[in-house]
């Protein structure tokens, strides 16, 4: 099961390589000639540089929807002795936990969903989307690697994979120039890895420390990781600046 769902998500990567950047709607049209004025071609450029497919938009709206959905349902079938305060997600989903398989399930779909995104963010760099399909990559083997009492390797190397691609991917996506949506540009970018950064480092202070809200700090983090995506493709269905500047001239 874990060697096809890999194979699957590791597809994704191909097609990213190989179909990273749309196509510009203008390719291939004839000049037009000497005494013609030139025909309006930014506007539709800059429009297939923010284009995101439906699909995109669906997987990035139900990658967040499932992990808050998953893990608070999982938490509020468990014994009265379950503390989501201090307790991390990944708990939910541990052999003994009662119906575990609602927070893998969660993690599976999810992490589905971040693979199939970075393929849809057609506008974003094609290093940020390797990035974010490869959390998603990360994310379902999670799923496969439950955690155990008493600690399990392979599901904190793959936890930690996925964390660490979540944190980066944002600033490896930024985009230059007019017509980028403000979710891909530099600065918001770099300030959305610092804020996700800043939010991984409370959770694994709180981790190592055994604190009290280890808890709540995972599922802080957690929820920012997966929105930011949506954030991200909700900004490129925004008209940019230069095709509003385009509609009032």
């Amino acid at each position: 099961m874990v060697t096809v769902l890999a194979g699957g998500l590791a597809f994704v990567l191909l097609v990213l390589f190989r179909y990273g950047k749309p196509t510009p709607p203008t390719a291939g049209r004839r000049r037009p000639g000497p005494n013609l004025l030139p025909a309006p071609q930014f506007p539709q450029a800059a429009a297939a540089r923010r284009s995101v497919p439906w699909w995109g938009i669906v997987t990035a709206a139900v990658a967040p929807a499932v992990l808050v959905a998953g893990s608070t349902i999982a938490a509020l079938w468990q014994p009265a002795s379950f503390n989501s305060l201090a307790a991390t997600v990944s708990a939910l989903a541990e052999p003994g936990a009662a119906d575990r398989w609602m927070m893998t399930a969660a993690f599976a779909i999810a992490g589905a969903c971040e693979a199939v995104t970075a393929l849809a963010l057609r506008p974003a760099a094609t290093a940020g989307r390797l990035i974010l399909a490869a959390a998603g990559v990360a994310g379902v083997l999670v799923a496969a690697n439950p955690e155990h009492a008493g600690g399990s390797l392979p599901h904190a190397v793959w936890a930690g994979a996925s964390f660490v691609a979540l944190v980066t991917w944002p600033v490896a996506a930024r985009q230059r120039g007019p017509s980028v949506p403000w979710g891909l540009r530099p600065a918001v970018s770099v300030a959305a890895t610092g804020v996700l950064l800043a939010l991984l480092g409370w959770f694994l202070a709180e981790l190592v420390t055994e604190g009290a809200i280890t808890g709540v700090a995972e599922r802080a983090m957690g929820v920012a990781q997966a929105g930011w995506p949506l954030a991200v493709v909700l900004s490129c269905l925004l008209p940019g600046p230069a095709s509003r500047d385009w509609a009032s001239g």
